[in-house]
C-alpha cells in the first residue's frame, strides 16, 4: 500500500471524526483554537491508536491466513465503507446539544466510537504487510487536520458538510477494499 492510498485511506477513516468535528464547532459562538485543537488531538490521537492495536492483533494471525488475506481486507473495508453509507442516508439528523466547556470523558467516548473501523483497518494492515509507522502517522496527522478543519467548518457553515463527508468516506473505503482484491486477484496490475 503506497502513500496516495495510505492518504486517502486516512481521509476516509476521518470522516466520522470529521463529523463529530462539524457538529462540535456549531456548538462555538467562535472558533475556540484551544479547543479545536484539544479535539483534533483526541480524535487524530485515537485514529491513530486504533489501527495499531489492529495491526497488532492481526499480526498475531496472519501468518494463518496469508491465502485469503485480501478477501478478509475488502470484505472488511467493505463493510466499513457500507456502513457508513447506511449511516448517512438512514441516522435521522439529531438535535445538537451545546456544551460551552469541553468535557474529556465525553469526548474520548467520541474519539473511540469514531476509530473502532480504524482498528479493523489495522487487522488488514497486518495481513498486508503494510508499514505501521508510516500508516498510523498518517492517518493519525490526516485526521487531526480534517477533525481541525470540521471544527472551523462547523462553526462557519453549520451541518451542512457532515452526510456529504460520510458519503465520501464510506466510497473510499469499499474503493481503497476493492483495489486490494482486484490487485491481488491479478485483475490489477
Amino acid at each position: 500500500m503506497g502513500f496516495v492510498e495510505l492518504v486517502l485511506m486516512g481521509v476516509g477513516l476521518s470522516m466520522d471524526a470529521f463529523a463529530v468535528a462539524v457538529c462540535k464547532g456549531l456548538c462555538m459562538p467562535k472558533v475556540r483554537w484551544g479547543q479545536a485543537v484539544v479535539i483534533a488531538l483526541f480524535f487524530g490521537g485515537f485514529q491513530a491508536l486504533m489501527p495499531l492495536i489492529g495491526w497488532a492483533v492481526g499480526s498475531l494471525f496472519s501468518s494463518y491466513i496469508t491465502a485469503i488475506d485480501h478477501w478478509i481486507a475488502f470484505g472488511l473495508l467493505a463493510f466499513i465503507g457500507a456502513k457508513m453509507l447506511w449511516d448517512a442516508f438512514h441516522e435521522e439528523d439529531e438535535e445538537v446539544v451545546c456544551k460551552t466547556r469541553l468535557d474529556l470523558r465525553e469526548l474520548t467516548l467520541l474519539a473511540v466510537a469514531t476509530s473502532i473501523d480504524a482498528l479493523a483497518v489495522g487487522i488488514t494492515f497486518a495481513f498486508l504487510g503494510v508499514n505501521i509507522l508510516a500508516a498510523i502517522a498518517i492517518i493519525g496527522v490526516t485526521t487531526f487536520v480534517l477533525s481541525l478543519v470540521g471544527v472551523v467548518v462547523g462553526n462557519a457553515f453549520g451541518s451542512r458538510f457532515e452526510k456529504p463527508a460520510t458519503i465520501a468516506g464510506g466510497i473510499v473505503l469499499i474503493l481503497i477494499g476493492l483495489k486490494i482484491l482486484l490487485e491481488h486477484l491479478g485483475v490489477l496490475g
